[in-house]
């Protein structure tokens, strides 16, 4: 789509479509491609390569030079480039001349040494071909120089290239067994026998050398069949067996490694899983005697305590069996690059990997630094992909004019970066992190250019930062009349509230090359139209416009999104994603790839839990195990058409089996019940069929014969499932989008124009294209919810989708956490708030989604992750319970006995081993599971308790909330967050457990110092009980603690305040002296 370097903005609705001519640093003009250039020694069009490149004769100046004319100036000429008479050196596929020296970048054997009688050498090194199609490496190479391309006949496949006149040589398929690329799974005395080559002459009939005739026509039909056989006995290994392409047959000698699984499943080793599923159960049997005896054995003299805190511990109970058994298949997952690249990467030919449309949401550019947002879009830009098969869309749903201009420099800079990413191979990508790294790069033996480029590029970026910081600085002030662009027009986003929707197309197509003449990736701005009076559904519905205005323009099968602060760490994580998404065996019913979050950032010991270690690396695994994981909102590779609201494809059901082994008069009373069971069937079948009606059909249609602007490229024979009038209602009124969403493989249909793709993109992303739609119901990200992620996975899974969870070595995206305390309980109440909206929605999936393709293991993971906030009114009790027995001289718990101390033991002891084996299985660390406990207990008496009571108002209420944007960390030193204390509501809950309980401790050492000996026994368990909670509260008391100067002074207030309280609440319910004055006694000692 060709916007000839200036931002499209308008507004669908109100009939406006508006070119504005940016200024000189945000306008992208188009360049001439090298395609078009000219050789200035013989007038000739420079070629293009193979790789789809055009040729470059001089790496210096680039000067334009045709290759018959590079490969005479080399032969014949002085061998130097006629502009800056540098040396020519020798490209790959050239042959080697006099005063060549000798280059360790590439092995070029082919090619190395010139013809010798008509016959390249390149032929000798045949087995390079295996596998591999059509033989074209010489394809490059002058005609003058080399003899037209000689094709191989191998494997029984014949290629039509072979001229008359010209001989082919026979090789046979087992030739020099060591040397062949994919070595087969099978021994053959045959294969050891070195046969020479044998030539042919193509004159002559091929019957006469044994090929062509019936007899060999038959046997290739034979082979192909055999071939397609064993094909299908790995994809039914690939849907249910254990070993996933571990194929050791001996009739399989042609199953190379580009027709086998891209991936496959690795259980947990059974001396690791089966004792931790043993302890499962056996802590299900200690639960139920506890609890028998915990009700059987009620405390009269504390009856309340015993109740609220008996009522506790079952719901603790319940929370953890939901918590548990999604745990119970837990796998992990391997993939194979090498196989992707050689099934859809093939020598000499385009890449068939799928396009992906990378998504990249961004709001307050205040919030969320602009320098982190470009570092994000530098990686998506340098992935190890195809550039054309690559789109980044960045939504800025603040329009703000700062984030254009960010984007504008990054585009820029992409231009530098890129090409020196891909030419060294740098690990990560994304420019801030990678010049941070500390990490000696002279060490290892690497070219002198590298350390030059790479300072030189490190200079560059220093002044792309100080570009960037620049245009912070100048946003910190508005001007009154708004911002303006350096050509006079005002910047359509001015009114955050009120403004058109703006498309800007930066990188791509047909735009700015890199600064070696490359293509680039495509870098689209997008800004929705926002307008007063209109539900704008947050994140969500920014997500879904870029569904809609990447469909219209690229319309890639596949989509990633992430967060503006979650970079690609690694380069090859599309790459990762694909061998799931393209496998033929099973990615057809994967509606997402989900790959774990990582931060960069985070404090050593991690004292607020902020990398989510025990949820990513031990939950997620499990519930890979059942339908997959969860989608956690970033770093997540889509299938469009899941997102479209389509069902999974069905499942084929393997033949039935007979017996005919059976009396007949059995088989007649059988076959009697299976018609009668039929009939009915049949009547359920159409009273489903008519309650049907109203939905969508699992199969997607293929026809568009209503609807008025048709696309050309649409298949028009097959029929149409779904009118016109169901298509606008399920899509909304773009005929160019529902055109798209017919093509399962993505592409934009080939009638559009570029004029009418743009118009279409505008009136996409107006703020009134989804009302009457299921957009945001049934289509897309789902509203309803701040945490949309949550409940977007869950209609997918509840439409028969299975995702998959992809943990590769080196992480595939890393971001930033909140370090603070006081933000990251704002984050922990957002997603508790999310939760407690789908509990009481429609979609809750307690009581949604029955009769669908939801397991129900799957089931009980959604089911804990929305129900968890609930555990807040319980786990509050329960932890001002140990300061109330404390101040009372009370406790829940009788006099216990032998068996009752048994019990206990065993109960914690249980809990201990449970966690021992979780971590040896899950591959993590002790304390960080023990940060996960300490966060539960201080998220969960502050975040999840404030989110429960919110979602309560907006549900009984209509109170609505805001969403609050988590700050995103900037480049302000190590840690200098930590140990920052925001004033907040939500600091109080814990603050008064941690005042009570301490206040507690200290008068029970009190009362059993001033009351004796005996008093010392019952009152263990109590401290226990109290230390139990002040140690899960640690973090927030250091928190707190560890810089007085930071502390606020409201804080110190509301403490001496809640302490003074408490002593006196205290004193009042149980002073040390008896309300009676002193109690004299008889001492039993006869004085006289």
């Amino acid at each position: 789509m060709d916007t000839k370097g200036r931002l499209v903005a308008g507004s669908h609705n109100r009939n406006e479509f508006v070119l504005i001519n940016a200024d000189e640093v945000g306008r992208v003009t188009s360049v001439k491609e090298l395609s078009g250039q000219i050789c200035q020694i013989c007038g000739d069009e420079i070629e293009i390569t193979v790789d789809g490149e055009p040729f470059v004769a001089c790496n210096e100046c680039a000067f334009p030079i045709c290759r018959p004319c590079y490969e005479y100036e080399r032969r014949e000429g002085n061998q130097s480039c006629p502009q800056c008479k540098t040396r020519f050196k020798r490209i790959k596929g050239s042959p080697r001349v006099d005063g060549d020296e000798d280059e360790e970048g590439f092995d070029d054997l082919d090619h190395e040494f010139d013809v010798t009688n008509g016959v390249p050498e390149s032929v000798l090194s045949s087995h390079h071909n295996m596998g591999r199609g059509p033989y074209n490496a010489g394809s490059e190479v002058d005609g003058a120089t080399l003899k037209p391309e000689i094709p191989l006949l191998t494997y029984g496949q014949e290629d039509d290239g072979i001229s008359a006149d010209k001989h082919a040589l026979i090789v046979p398929p087992f030739m020099n067994r060591a040397k062949r690329v994919h070595p087969m799974p099978f021994s053959d005395t045959a294969s050891t026998v070195s046969l020479p080559p044998r030539p042919m002459d193509p004159k002559k009939d091929l019957a006469v050398y044994g090929y062509g005739t019936v007899a060999w026509k038959d046997r290739m039909e034979e082979w192909r069949r055999r071939q397609n056989d064993k094909l299908q006995m790995v994809k039914h290994q690939g849907d249910g067996g254990h070993n996933d392409g571990d194929v050791d047959d001996p009739d399989m000698p042609k199953m190379d490694e580009g027709r086998q699984p891209l991936s496959r499943k690795l259980p947990i080793p059974s001396s690791k899983i089966n004792p931790y599923r043993m302890v499962i159960l056996i802590r299900m049997v200690i639960l139920g005697l506890f609890f028998h005896y915990r009700i059987l054995h009620p405390v009269n003299d504390a009856y309340a305590l015993w109740l609220i805190s008996v009522i506790c511990e079952i719901w603790f109970a319940v929370s953890w069996i939901f918590d548990q058994f999604p745990k119970w298949f837990p796998i992990e997952r391997e993939t194979y690059l090498d196989r992707l690249s050689l099934r859809y990467e093939k020598e000499g030919k385009p890449s068939e990997l799928a396009p992906v449309d990378v998504f990249v949401s961004t709001v307050d550019p205040m919030k969320e630094p602009p320098l982190i947002t470009a570092n994000t879009v530098l990686s998506i830009l340098a992935v190890d992909y195809p550039v054309d098969k690559v789109a980044c869309y960045v939504s800025d749903d603040g329009a703000a004019m700062l984030t254009f201009e960010a984007l504008s420099e990054t585009s820029e800079f992409a231009r530098k970066w890129v090409p020196f990413c891909k030419k060294f191979n740098i690990e990560p990508r994304a420019p801030e992190w990678y010049f941070a790294e500390k990490v000696d790069y002279l060490k290892d033996k690497v070219h002198p250019s590298f350390v030059r480029e790479r300072r030189a590029m490190k200079r560059e970026y220093e002044d792309f930062k100080v570009r960037i910081n620049g245009l912070v600085t100048m946003a910190q002030k508005v001007p009154e009349e708004g911002w303006t662009m350096q050509d006079g027009t005002p910047w359509p986003g001015n009114d955050v509230r009120d403004h058109p929707g703006m498309i800007q197309v930066f990188l791509g197509n047909n735009g700015v090359h890199d600064i070696e003449g490359n293509e680039l990736p495509r870098l689209v701005y997008v800004s929705r139209e926002k307008r007063p009076g209109f539900d704008h559904h947050k994140k969500a519905g920014a997500m879904n416009a870029l569904i809609r205005v990447s469909a219209v323009i690229s319309n890639a099968p596949y989509m990633l999104n992430v967060d503006c602060d979650h970079y690609i760490n690694n380069s090859k994580a599309l790459r990762e994603s694909m061998c799931f998404l393209m496998d033929p065996t099973s990615g057809k019913k994967i509606c997402y790839v989900q790959f774990p979050q990582r931060f960069d950032g985070i404090d050593r010991h991690d004292r607020y839990s902020n990398r989510n270690i025990v949820f990513f690396d031990i939950n997620m695994k499990g519930l890979d195990g059942i339908q997959g994981p969860i989608y956690v909102g970033t770093g997540c590779v889509f299938r469009r058409q899941a997102l479209y609201g389509y069902d999974a494809p069905p499942k084929k059901k393997a033949p039935g089996k007979t017996c005919n082994c059976l009396p007949k008069w059995l088989l007649c009373c059988c076959s009697s019940r299976k018609k009668k069971a039929k009939g009915k069937s049949k009547d359920k079948k159409e009273k489903s069929t008519r309650g049907k009606k109203n939905k969508d059909p699992p199969k997607q249609v293929h026809a568009l014969e209503n609807i008025e602007e048709g696309i050309e490229g649409i298949d028009s024979e097959k029929s149409s499932l779904m009118p016109q009038i169901k298509f606008e209602k399920k899509f909304g009124q773009s005929p160019v989008f529902i055109a798209s969403t017919l093509l399962e493989d993505g592409g934009v249909p080939p009638g559009a124009t570029s004029a009418s793709l743009l118009k279409e993109a505008i009136h996409v992303i107006s703020c009134g294209y989804e009302d009457k739609t299921e957009w945001g119901k049934e289509v897309g990200w789902i509203y309803g919810s701040v945490t949309e992620d949550i409940l977007t996975g869950f209609k997918m899974h509840c439409h028969g989708w299975r995702s998959v969870y992809c943990i590769p070595k080196r992480p595939a995206f890393k971001g930033s956490a909140p370090i603070n305390l006081s933000d990251r309980l704002h984050q922990v109440l957002r997603w508790a708030l999310g939760s407690v909206e789908i509990l009481f929605s429609k979609h809750c999936p307690i009581w949604y989604g029955y009769g669908c393709g939801l397991k129900p293991l799957e089931r009980f993971s959604y089911i804990n992750s929305v129900v968890y906030p609930l555990t807040s009114v319980p786990l509050l009790a329960y932890c001002t319970l140990p300061a109330i027995c404390l101040l009372t001289g009370k406790f829940i718990v009788p006099e216990i006995s032998n068996y009752a101390s048994i019990l206990f033991m065993l109960m914690f002891l249980s809990i201990a081993v449970t966690s021992i084996l979780e971590i040896q299985w899950g591959g993590v660390g002790i304390d960080d599971l023990w940060r996960n406990e300490q966060f539960w207990v201080i998220g969960g008496v502050s975040s999840h308790l404030f989110a429960l009571f919110q979602g309560l108002l907006k549900v009984l209420a209509g109170v609505n909330t805001n969403f609050t944007v988590t700050s995103k960390a900037g480049d302000d030193g190590d840690f200098s967050e930590l140990y920052l204390f925001k004033w907040t509501t939500l600091l109080l809950p814990p603050l008064t457990l941690l005042i009570i309980n301490i206040i507690g401790v200290i008068v029970g050492i009190s009362d059993a110092i001033s009351n004796g000996y005996e008093s010392w026994g019952p009152l263990f368990g109590r401290l226990f009980f109290a230390i139990w909670v002040i140690l899960h509260l640690y973090p927030f008391l250091k928190g707190m603690m560890g810089k007085q100067n930071s502390v606020p002074t409201i804080l110190i207030v509301w403490s001496i305040l809640l302490a003074s309280i408490f002593s006196l609440l205290w004193v009042r319910i149980n002073p040390f002296l008896d309300r009676g004055g002193i109690v004299l006694e008889v001492c039993g000692l006869d004085c006289d």
